[in-house]
C-alpha cells in the first residue's frame, strides 16, 4: 500500500492481549454491537480499522496504548447468530495522536505512521545470516516448556520477520510484553526482545513450577 493512501482517521477496536503485525493475519470473531457497527462501516468503505489493546480492559472507555497496527479485511462472514467472523491483514503500525468524538458505538481516533513506513516494505524488515534455526529451536522449545501446542514445522516456512511477528501474537504474553514487541521498530531489536521476553517467562514458568 502506497503511505499517501493511508487514512490518517480510522476506527479503532481495543482487544487486551491481541497484537498484530504487518504481513501477519488476523482472526476475530466480531459480536458486541459497537463493534458490528464497526465492521459494517468499514465493509462499506475501505475495509481498514486500527487494533490496539486498552491498558484497563474493565473500564468502559479504557485508555488505550498509543501504537497499534492497521489491518484490512480480506475475509468476512456473518453467521446465523448474527455474529461476524472475519480476517484481518496487518498493513502498517501506527501511533495515536487524538481521539475524535463521532457519534458512533465505536471509538475513532487520529493516528500518524511517520514512525512505522519501513512496515510498508517488506525487504527492509530482513536480516541476512541471522541464525534463524538457533531461534525456531528457543520458540520451540519454550513452547514444549509451557504445554502450548504449535505447529514448528509451519513456523519454519516463515520469514524471519514474520516469525518473529507470529511467535509475538500467539504467545501467552502479558498485555505489557505485547505491547513492547509491537512498539519495537527494528527487526533486530524485536528478536532481540522477544529472545528476552521467551527467556524471562522460562525462568518465572520453571520458579512456578519448583514452588508447586
Amino acid at each position: 500500500m502506497i503511505e499517501n493512501n493511508l487514512p490518517n482517521k480510522i476506527a479503532i477496536f481495543p482487544l487486551s492481549n491481541a497484537i498484530f503485525f504487518p504481513r501477519t493475519i488476523l482472526p476475530l470473531n466480531i459480536f458486541e454491537d459497537r463493534y458490528i457497527q464497526l465492521i459494517n462501516d468499514c465493509m462499506s468503505e475501505n475495509r481498514m480499522f486500527g487494533m490496539v489493546q486498552p491498558k484497563n480492559k474493565n473500564d468502559k472507555k479504557p485508555e488505550v496504548y498509543e501504537i497499534g497496527c492497521l489491518g484490512k479485511i480480506i475475509s468476512f462472514n456473518e453467521t446465523t447468530d448474527k455474529r461476524f467472523i472475519i480476517s484481518l491483514s496487518g498493513i502498517i503500525r501506527f501511533r495515536i495522536t487524538k481521539e475524535i468524538e463521532k457519534e458512533k458505538l465505536y471509538r475513532n481516533f487520529e493516528v500518524n505512521y511517520s514512525e512505522f513506513l519501513t512496515d510498508l516494505n517488506e525487504k527492509k524488515n530482513q536480516i541476512v545470516n541471522y541464525d534463524k534455526k538457533n531461534l525456531l529451536n528457543k520458540i520451540k522449545s519454550f513452547f514444549q516448556k509451557i504445554g502450548y501446542p504449535i505447529d514448528s514445522n509451519e513456523l519454519s516456512k516463515l520469514s524471519l520477520d514474520q516469525l518473529v511477528s507470529t511467535v509475538s501474537m500467539i504467545s501467552p504474553f502479558s498485555v505489557e510484553e505485547k505491547q513492547k514487541l509491537i512498539e519495537t521498530i527494528k527487526i533486530e531489536d524485536k528478536i532481540k526482545t522477544l529472545d528476552e521476553i521467551i527467556s524471562f517467562n522460562l525462568v518465572d514458568f520453571q520458579e512456578n513450577k519448583t514452588v508447586q
